[in-house]
């Protein structure tokens, strides 16, 4: 029988500690009712942007324990910040660290649970007469920038 082997974590010990930035976004498709009342503050569980930006920044810091393969790595910063493009709400997470391995699976994580945060505080707006979210989606997740230093 061929032996199957997989890396739980790949060795890093002889790369050096280094500068290293990312930064990721995404967005959340909602319907424009819903975009007013998050601008007005009239959603029942409270204030969309603060929550989610504390959702973000727990996920950061939480990476390696959802994305098995990801070191611990000593974050140095992380900054949330949001914007509206019409009834699409973006989310860019920033992170950084001095480290031997990169930081764009921190910042990818970031967003995705700032959004889904988002999206779980207004999902009962989004649904239509039979409880399903024809108009709500998560898209373009992507990592935008990426710095290594020397």
């Amino acid at each position: 029988m061929k032996e199957h082997r997989v890396e739980g974590i790949v060795e890093i010990g002889h790369k050096p500690v280094v500068e290293r930035r990312a930064t990721a976004e995404g967005r959340l498709t909602l319907r424009k009712e819903t975009k007013i009342a998050i601008v007005e503050g009239h959603i029942k569980k409270g204030d969309v942007l603060e929550a989610s930006t504390i959702a973000a920044i727990q996920a950061v810091k939480e990476t390696p324990r959802i994305i098995p393969h990801c070191h611990p790595i000593p974050l140095e910063g992380t900054a949330v910040s949001w914007r509206w493009d019409e009834h699409h709400l973006w989310c860019t997470v920033e992170v950084s660290a001095h480290y031997k391995t990169g930081i764009e699976m921190e910042a990818l994580t970031g967003v995705s649970a700032g959004l889904l945060c988002a999206f779980d505080m207004v999902k009962s707006l989004e649904k239509d007469q039979d409880g399903q979210y024809p108009s709500a989606s998560i898209d373009d997740l992507r990592v935008i920038r990426k710095f290594k230093g020397s």
